[in-house]
C-alpha cells in the first residue's frame, strides 16, 4: 500500500468510526424496518438507529459494528427468560433509552440484559433494566461508559440473581449515576483497573452492595449504599481511594458497612457510616489511611484485627456508636491521633481544644465481647460499667498502645 492510499485508509476509516458520515436510519412499530436486528443489518458503521416505543420480542439482538442504538420513550425489549437482550461485540457503540427485561438465567452461562464482550468504547445510558439474570455486564471491556441506569431484579435468592453491573477484567471504566436494587451484588468487580465509580446508589441487595477483589487503582466517591446484606466488601486490592461516600443500615450477624480484607496503601476519606453493625471491618490490610469520617450509632465503629499494621486513623468523629474499636489482639501497630470521641472524658487545662490526657477507645467490655460474643447479654448492666471503669484506672486487658494521645475536645467539622 502506498503512502497515498494509506492516508486515505486511516481517514476513512476514523470517519467510520467516528460517525463523520452517519446516516440516522429510523425503525421498529410503524416505520418500514420493523425489526432491530434488520436495521442493525442494514446499518452502516457508524450510524444512528432510532427505535420507535414498542415491545420487541426478538430473541438475542446482536451489534457487531460501530452504531448508535438509541431509543424512543424507553421501547421495550423483551428477553422472554430465555435470551441474553443485548450483546455487544464492536467498538463505539451506544445503548441509549431502552428499557431491558427478563434476560435469560443459567448457572453455567453469565446472561445479562446488555453484555460487553471484549471490546472498547461502548456507553450504556438512561436504560431501565428489570428482573434480568446479570444487569449490565463488561467482559474485558475497556474505556466503557456505564451512566444513569436503573438496574432492578425481583428475585428473593442470591442463587438465582446475577449482580446489578458487573466488571470482570476491565479497565478504564466510568460508572456514574446509576442506581441498583435486589441483585446479588450492586456492583461486582474482578481484576478491573484504573476505573471511576461515582454517584450510585446501591440499596437493598441481598449480598453486597458493593464487592471487588484484585481491582487496583480505582476510585470511589460519592456513592450511597444503604440495607445490603452486608455492606461492601474490599478485597486483595492495593491503591483504592473512596471518598464521600454513604455507608447505611447495613445490618445483621455478619454485616457491615465496609470489609477491608488485605488492602493496602488507599485512602478511606470524609466517608459517613451511620447504622451499621460494624462500620469498618479490617483484617490483614496496611498503610491505610482513614481520615475525616463520620462514624455515628454502629455497634462497633472499627474493627481492626491483629493482622493489621501502619494504619492511620486521623481526624475523624465517632458518635454514639456503642463501641468505637475493638481488636482481637494486644500488639498494637496502628496509629490514632485527633479524632474526636463522644466518650471522652478528659479535660483541656490549656484551652487549645486537645485533650490533655490520652483517650483509650478499646474499653474491657468490647474485648471479652470480641473472645466470648455471648456475653453481649450483659451490655448496659451495672457490673459491666464498673469493670470498663476499672479498666481505666487499672488497665488489664485493653492494649496499652492503642490510644489517641491528641483526643479533640470538639467534634471536628468535615
Amino acid at each position: 500500500m502506498n503512502r497515498i492510499a494509506f492516508i486515505l485508509y486511516c481517514i476513512i476509516g476514523t470517519a467510520l468510526t467516528t460517525g463523520a458520515f452517519a446516516n440516522t436510519i429510523r425503525a421498529g412499530k410503524g416505520e418500514n424496518i420493523s425489526s432491530i436486528a434488520e436495521a442493525i443489518r442494514r446499518a452502516a458503521p457508524g450510524d444512528t438507529i432510532l427505535i420507535s416505543e414498542g415491545v420487541y420480542r426478538e430473541g438475542n439482538i446482536v451489534i457487531d459494528k460501530p452504531l448508535v442504538l438509541k431509543g424512543i420513550n424507553h421501547p421495550l425489549l423483551d428477553g422472554e427468560k430465555k435470551y441474553e437482550v443485548i450483546s455487544v461485540r464492536s467498538p463505539y457503540v451506544t445503548i441509549d433509552g431502552f428499557r431491558v427485561r427478563a434476560s435469560g438465567h443459567s448457572s453455567m452461562t453469565d446472561i445479562a440484559g446488555i453484555k460487553i464482550y471484549n471490546t472498547h468504547h461502548v456507553s450504556v445510558i438512561n436504560n431501565i433494566l428489570e428482573d434480568n439474570f446479570f444487569g449490565i455486564y463488561s467482559q474485558e471491556g475497556r474505556q466503557c461508559i456505564i451512566r444513569n441506569n436503573r438496574i432492578t431484579a425481583y428475585v428473593s435468592a442470591t442463587e438465582v440473581s446475577g449482580n446489578g453491573v458487573h466488571c470482570w477484567k476491565s479497565d478504564s471504566m466510568d460508572i456514574a449515576g446509576n442506581e441498583v436494587t435486589g441483585h446479588r451484588d450492586g456492583f461486582y468487580f474482578e481484576f478491573v483497573t484504573h476505573t471511576v465509580v461515582n454517584n450510585n446508589v446501591s440499596v437493598k441487595n441481598h449480598r453486597y452492595g458493593l464487592h471487588f477483589m484484585f481491582s487496583h487503582h480505582n476510585t470511589y466517591s460519592d456513592n450511597v449504599f444503604r440495607n445490603n446484606g452486608a455492606g461492601v466488601a474490599v478485597m486483595f486490592t492495593r491503591h483504592v481511594v473512596m471518598t464521600g461516600n454513604l455507608f447505611e443500615e447495613n445490618w445483621g450477624d455478619a454485616a457491615y458497612g465496609l470489609l477491608l480484607k488485605e488492602i493496602t496503601d488507599s485512602r478511606i476519606e470524609q466517608n459517613t457510616f451511620v447504622n451499621n453493625t460494624m462500620a469498618i471491618d479490617m483484617e490483614g490490610s496496611s498503610r491505610i489511611l482513614i481520615r475525616k469520617n463520620v462514624f455515628r450509632t454502629n455497634g462497633w465503629a472499627m474493627k481492626i484485627q491483629a493482622s493489621c499494621m501502619d494504619n492511620t486513623v486521623e481526624s475523624n468523629n465517632f458518635l454514639g456508636n456503642t463501641f468505637d474499636v475493638a481488636t482481637n489482639g494486644s500488639l498494637v501497630l496502628n496509629s490514632f491521633k485527633g479524632n474526636y470521641w463522644d466518650k471522652y472524658e478528659g479535660y483541656d487545662l490549656n484551652k487549645d481544644k486537645i485533650g490533655d490526657v490520652p483517650y483509650r477507645p478499646i474499653s474491657m467490655y468490647s474485648m471479652i465481647v470480641e473472645r466470648y460474643p455471648p456475653a453481649m447479654l450483659f451490655f448496659r448492666s451495672f457490673i459491666v460499667s464498673l469493670l470498663d471503669k476499672t479498666e481505666k484506672v487499672i488497665p488489664s486487658l485493653t492494649p496499652e498502645n492503642l490510644k489517641d494521645d491528641t483526643p479533640s475536645m470538639k467534634p471536628l467539622p468535615l
